[in-house]
């Protein structure tokens, strides 16, 4: 299988909560990763005490959570969002 086919270069639908963080869609997984985590960093939505914790904004909250979470955790939160 080459790359091109491959399950994270594949557009995937975005939900509307997600469309607010990343943009319309569909998106390449990886992608939607990548902007997920330009959108934490540039909010400065990581826990000071451990960089590997996410404290979610209102808009961030409503694709994985209110909680403060973990940023494994969160990639999974986040792919409940993609079709």
């Amino acid at each position: 299988m080459s790359a091109k086919n491959n399950a994270i270069n594949k557009p995937v639908a975005v939900s509307a909560d997600l469309e607010t963080i990343v943009g319309k869609g569909p998106l390449p997984r990886g992608e939607v990763t990548a902007k997920v985590w330009d959108y934490i960093k540039k909010h400065d939505l990581q826990a000071a005490d451990d960089r590997r914790m996410i404290e979610p904004d209102d808009k961030l909250g409503k694709v994985i959570g209110s909680e403060k979470i973990s940023m494994f955790k969160m990639t999974a939160a986040v792919s409940k969002h993609l079709g």
